[in-house]
C-alpha cells in the first residue's frame, strides 16, 4: 500500500516524540478513543443484530468479530503504513439494521447480504470505477437516506422518557450535562448511567453472562435477491458514503494522505473474514480517526500511528466482552437501550439532515428520499432505505434534466451535484 508520508517539516522534533513522554500521548489516545467508540455505539450493533434475525449467541458473536476484525484490521494498516489508520464497525449500517425487518429466511439471509457488501467495498477498492461511481451519489440524496434510516431511532429517547420519565430523564439529563462540558464522552456518560440503572433495578442470573470468551458462532450464508437490494446494497452505500470517504477526509484534514482503494479494499477484507460470524461491516472511522491523527495523540505527527494501533488492541480486548454485553442489553428494559443507541446517533441524524437540506435545489428530492425511506414502505421484500434512494434519484434526475433545460445545458446555480456526502456527518464510533 502506497502512502503519502507526513512531511518531515510538519513533524516535531526528537524531543517532542521521544521518550515515555512521546509513547505514552499516543497510547492514551488510542484507548480513549476506542473505549468512548465502542460504549457509544455497541447498543445499536446489537439492535441491529437481533432485528434482522440474530440470536443472543449470534448478536455476541457478531459483536466479537467486529471487534476483532476492526481491531487487526487498524493494527495491520497502521503498521504497514505508519499511518494513523482508526478502523471502526458501520454504524449507520447498524442503524440501516435497526430499522429493518427479519428477512424471509432469517439471520442466514441477513449473513448472505453481509457478504454481499463486503465484496463490494474489496471491489470498490480493486476497481476505480465503482468506487466512484459511489462517490458520485449525489451528497444530498446520501445524506438523506442516512437520516430517513437514523430518524425513528433517534425518537427513542423521548419514548423512553414517557413509557419511564424516571430511568429516561436520569439517561437523557446525564447525556445533556456532560455533552454541555465536553460532548466526546456525553454518550459514554449515559452508558454508564444506564448500566448503573440496570444493575440496580435488573435482576441478571449470573449464568446468564456466558463465558467470558465468547463463542464464535458460525452461520452458513442464503443469499436472496430481495436481501441484495434491500439490505446488501443500502448497507454498501452507507458504509461507504457515511464512513469510508469521510473518513478519508479526516485523515487528510489531518495532514496525512493515504490512497483510499487499498484501504477500502483491506476493510472489505476484513468485513468479509467477520461476516460469516454475524459481523455487519467493518471501515475506516472518522470520529475516532480525528482523535488517533489529531493533536490528542501527542506532538509527533510520524508517532501517531501508535494511537490507531493501541485502539486496536483495546477492541480486540472489547471483543472478549461481548457476552457480558449482549446479557446485559438483554436484561434492560428495551426503551433504555433504545434510548441510549438514539442519543449515540443524535450527532449523525443532525449531521445528515443538514447534509441533505444544504443545497435549496436539490432540497425537494432529499425530502422525498427521508419520508419513503421513514415510512418503511417494502416492495418484493426490499427495504425501504433503496427506494427511498431511488425515488429521491429520480426527482432528482428529472429536476437536474429540468434545469439543464431552462439554461441551455448548464445546470442552474444551486443545483450542481456534489462529488461525495458531507465529511461533516459524524460516523459515532461508536465504533
Amino acid at each position: 500500500m502506497t502512502a503519502t508520508a507526513v512531511p518531515e517539516s510538519t513533524a516535531e522534533g526528537a524531543e517532542g516524540g521521544s521518550g515515555a513522554g512521546g509513547l505514552w500521548r499516543p497510547v492514551t489516545a488510542g484507548v480513549i478513543a476506542a473505549f468512548v467508540g465502542f460504549a457509544s455505539s455497541f447498543a445499536v450493533v446489537l439492535e441491529g443484530l437481533t432485528k434482522v434475525g440474530a440470536s443472543h449467541a449470534q448478536a455476541a458473536s457478531g459483536l466479537m468479530a467486529l471487534c476483532v476484525a476492526m481491531g487487526l484490521c487498524a493494527i495491520f494498516l497502521s503498521l504497514r503504513s505508519r499511518l494513523p489508520i482508526s478502523v471502526a464497525w458501520s454504524t449507520p449500517g447498524a442503524a440501516l439494521l435497526a430499522g429493518s425487518a427479519v428477512p424471509h429466511g432469517g439471520f442466514p439471509v441477513a449473513v448472505g447480504a453481509f457478504l454481499i457488501t463486503a465484496v463490494l467495498i474489496v471491489v470498490s477498492g480493486l476497481w476505480r470505477p465503482l468506487g466512484r461511481w459511489v462517490s458520485a451519489i449525489p451528497a444530498p440524496l446520501a445524506n438523506a437516506m442516512l437520516a430517513g434510516i437514523l430518524l425513528p431511532l433517534c425518537l427513542a429517547p423521548a419514548q423512553a422518557v414517557r413509557s419511564d420519565p424516571a430511568i429516561g430523564l436520569a439517561v437523557v439529563v446525564t447525556w445533556a450535562v456532560v455533552g454541555s462540558v465536553r460532548k466526546l464522552y456525553a454518550v459514554p456518560a449515559a452508558v454508564v448511567v444506564a448500566v448503573v440503572l440496570i444493575a440496580t433495578t435488573t435482576h441478571i442470573a449470573a449464568d446468564s453472562l456466558g463465558p467470558m470468551w465468547p463463542h464464535p458462532v458460525a452461520v452458513a450464508p442464503h443469499f436472496t435477491l430481495a436481501a441484495a437490494v434491500g439490505i446488501a446494497l443500502p448497507l454498501y452505500v452507507v458504509t461507504m458514503a457515511s464512513q469510508n470517504i469521510p473518513g478519508i477526509a479526516v485523515l487528510g484534514a489531518n495532514g496525512y494522505h493515504p490512497r483510499p482503494g487499498p484501504l477500502f479494499g483491506w476493510t472489505g477484507a476484513f468485513s468479509l473474514a467477520s461476516a460469516p460470524l454475524g459481523g455487519h461491516a467493518v471501515n475506516l472511522a472518522a470520529i475516532t480517526a480525528a482523535l488517533c491523527a489529531g493533536d490528542e495523540a501527542g506532538p509527533d505527527r510520524r508517532g501517531r500511528y501508535r494511537a490507531a494501533v493501541a485502539a486496536g488492541c483495546v477492541h480486540i480486548l472489547l471483543g472478549l466482552a461481548a457476552s457480558a454485553a449482549v446479557a446485559l442489553v438483554g436484561a434492560a428494559p428495551p426503551h433504555l437501550i433504545e434510548a441510549v443507541a438514539g442519543l449515540a446517533l443524535l450527532g449523525a441524524l443532525a449531521g445528515a439532515l443538514s447534509g441533505a437540506m444544504a443545497d435549496p435545489g436539490q432540497r425537494e428530492a432529499a425530502a422525498v428520499t427521508v419520508v419513503v425511506t421513514v415510512s418503511g414502505v417494502t416492495f418484493f421484500g426490499v427495504s425501504g432505505a433503496f427506494w427511498g434512494l431511488l425515488a429521491g434519484g429520480a426527482l432528482y434526475g428529472v429536476r437536474h434534466w429540468q434545469s439543464q433545460r431552462a439554461t441551455g445545458g448548464e445546470p442552474a446555480a444551486g443545483t450542481a451535484q456534489q462529488a461525495a456526502p458531507d465529511p461533516g456527518v459524524p460516523e459515532q464510533d461508536r465504533s
